[in-house]
């Protein structure tokens, strides 16, 4: 597949679009147009790492052919330098032929975009909030291993501890191509803190990842929301309960509700119930158009749907259980301080395979 004309033809295509979009993007006329800046931005950032795999994999095609040759007419200490080289430039070009592959798959046009992750405690009460709480814990860890931004836009604390709901934003490169698996029914068996017989119980707690929606993405016509306000209530500082902070936003097409409180002042807590509704919005579309286009076959193929029941962490037994993929993994305890790193990579491999394999088969 990647030694024929036409793939060349199309390397080359790409390779020649992207120098292109590299230097639109500092022309000051592209720079003033916000969305159309936006668009270029995330297109350099999809060719960006495919291109430089091409660019390595052409250089290692090259340093291959040198080492072919020096097998071939070298001295026999020549010979056996140029075999080693051989051996291990075969590798990474595999390697490398492969990774090709997977970036040219069809693209998830979100993978570039930060996220909003919704944590909601499910069944099971306050133990639910309270593992709530600790997979928050979890991805803030996880988030700060990668060098990414955290910030909470909304939380209602539970009663014994953890949250009821906690969402967030999440800013870094490809976050949302990361963790858009994370998206499901998260299950816990424990001893709850408050279990006197120390039975094990079983909880859960529910994680949506949507890809964060900009301004320029989603259109909201104000005559389709209704504002309301109405003063802070739970943990906060001196204004809450004294001053009509809190805002609550409803989008009337969809009825999409969104409340915002944890702010003292009315204006951010209206910013952040905005960039809430976009991204729920924006997710709400792609569900509506992958609902059209989904056949039978398809339906069938887990997706991370956030209905479906994707892990379990059992502390007893010291293991967390991927139940897409089959995967167990021990040592807890770092899995719930954000080391996540080899889970969700195993979880992207196996789309990306499955990916591959419904391409082949095209």
């Amino acid at each position: 597949m990647l030694d024929d004309k036409a793939f060349a033809g199309r390397m080359a295509a790409l390779e020649k679009r992207y120098d292109e979009v590299s230097s639109l993007l500092g022309h000051p006329e592209v720079i003033a147009k916000r969305s159309e800046f936006a668009r270029l931005s995330r297109e350099h950032a999809d060719l960006e790492e495919l291109v430089a795999a091409w660019r390595e994999l052409s250089r290692l095609r090259d340093d291959r052919e040198q080492a072919q040759a020096l097998l071939a007419e070298g001295d026999a200490e020549m010979r056996a330098l140029a075999a080693e080289e051989l051996d291990s430039l075969t590798a990474r070009i595999a390697d490398l032929e492969q990774r090709i592959k997977i970036l040219l798959l069809p693209k998830d046009p979100n993978d570039a975009r930060n996220v909003v992750v919704e944590i909601r405690g499910g069944t099971g009460g306050d133990e639910a909030a309270l593992f709530a709480g600790d997979l928050f814990r979890m991805y803030s860890r996880f988030a700060e291993r990668r060098g990414w931004k955290l910030e909470v836009l909304s939380a209602t604390e539970g009663a014994a501890g953890g949250f009821k709901e906690i969402i967030a934003l999440i800013e870094g490169k490809g976050v949302y191509s990361v963790l858009k698996y994370e998206s499901g029914v998260h299950r816990v068996q424990r001893v709850p803190a408050t279990e006197a017989s120390g039975r094990i119980h079983t909880s859960a707690a529910t994680v949506a990842v949507l890809p964060e929606a900009e301004e320029v993405d989603i259109k909201i016509d104000e005559k389709d929301l209704r504002f309301d306000v109405f003063r802070s209530s739970g943990p906060g500082g001196q204004s809450v309960n004294t001053t009509d902070s809190a805002v609550r936003v409803t989008h009337l097409p969809t009825n999409l509700v969104v409340v915002c409180q944890d702010e003292k002042s009315q204006h951010k807590n209206k910013s952040k119930a905005l960039k809430i509704l976009r991204s729920r919005l924006l997710e709400h579309e792609r569900e509506k158009q992958e609902a059209a286009e989904r056949d039978q076959r398809r339906s069938m193929v887990k997706t991370g749907d956030r209905s479906e029941k994707i892990r379990t962490y059992n502390f007893p037994q010291d293991r967390v259980t991927d139940h897409r993929i089959g995967l167990t993994r021990h040592n807890l305890p770092a899995v719930m301080d954000g080391d996540l790193g080899e889970i969700i990579e195993a979880v992207r491999a196996h789309f990306q395979a499955q990916a591959l394999e419904e391409q082949a088969r095209a």
